[in-house]
């Protein structure tokens, strides 16, 4: 089964967020696939993602990009894992499916990351955490400190 962390972010957008969750990543060694909800998100978050900062970048493609396969981080909306990410960032309002499937459960990690001001995106997350909970995964709560700290809930 995969460790899931689900990240509440209520004081940051995704744009804010996700970077730094990416990083840490591939810091580890491990490819990231990002998942959100619409081919237009993925886009928008490509641009993003080589402009965040000044004094770096991170390597990542679309998957309508030629050569998927050989991308560390990709963007899509898509189901699947064309460039075998042993971590799935689902974003946006992009769900796993099925909580037990193969190419779920046998994941190092996935990351569920929501926005907490968004009662449907709130409440959506909710379903999931039940749902993977009683599909064996190992899960995580971080929420966001007055600060913007992320702090371990549950």
């Amino acid at each position: 089964m995969s460790e899931v962390l689900f990240y509440h972010a209520e004081r940051t957008s995704l744009e804010d967020v996700l970077p730094g969750l990416l990083e840490r990543t591939r810091e580890r060694g491990w490819k990231a696939l990002v998942r959100v909800g619409s081919d237009e998100r993925a886009a928008a978050l490509d641009a993003h993602l080589w402009t965040y900062k000044e004094e770096g970048f991170l390597p990542h493609g679309l998957d309508r990009d030629p050569h998927p396969a050989e991308q560390p981080i990709l963007l899509t909306s898509r189901d699947g894992n064309a460039n075998g990410a042993e971590v799935l960032f689902l974003a946006d309002g992009a769900e796993p499916g099925d909580w037990t499937a193969p190419e779920i459960a046998g994941r190092t990690r996935i990351v569920l990351i929501f926005d907490g001001r968004d009662p449907v995106a709130v409440d959506a997350a909710r379903a999931q955490w039940t749902n993977a909970k009683a599909a064996g995964h190992e899960v995580t709560y971080w929420q966001q400190s007055a600060a913007g700290k992320w702090e371990k809930r549950a």
